[in-house]
């Protein structure tokens, strides 16, 4: 079974991507966050397989402070960066601090199911 854990500071998105994952087979939500401090805590008690996090988060928080600190503690978790904020540095940006791949929100939602389904290697968008 594969354990996810969303992060994101809007809950419609939070609850579109729990019912995308939930529709997979073998693959849970264990955890939601909406921002740093709540994410952290929440992903090192449920000690997910996968990590879907936004960089935007509630109370001016950023996705890439959870992803370091997570990094620095649990380096076997993979983190899959899902954002309106596709440009080139922050995906750069991303992939040094070790997201195994980063989503824009607004082109990139299939290829992010068929990557947690295993269909298909967590290529870079062209978007």
């Amino acid at each position: 079974m594969q354990k996810v854990f969303l992060v994101d500071d809007s809950p419609l998105v939070r609850q579109r991507l729990a019912l995308m994952v939930g529709g997979l087979p073998q693959t849970e939500v264990v955890g939601q966050a909406a921002g740093v401090d709540e994410a952290i805590r929440g992903i090192l008690a449920a000690r997910p397989d996968v990590v879907l996090l936004d960089l935007s988060l509630d109370h001016g928080g950023s996705g890439f402070e959870v992803l370091s600190a997570i990094r620095a503690q649990d380096p076997a978790i993979a983190f899959y960066v899902l954002s309106n904020f596709a440009s080139e540095p922050y995906r750069r940006h991303a992939e040094r601090l070790g997201a195994l791949a980063f989503f824009d929100k607004s082109t990139d939602l299939e290829r992010l199911r068929a990557t947690l389904k295993g269909q298909t290697p967590c290529q870079p968008s062209s978007h």
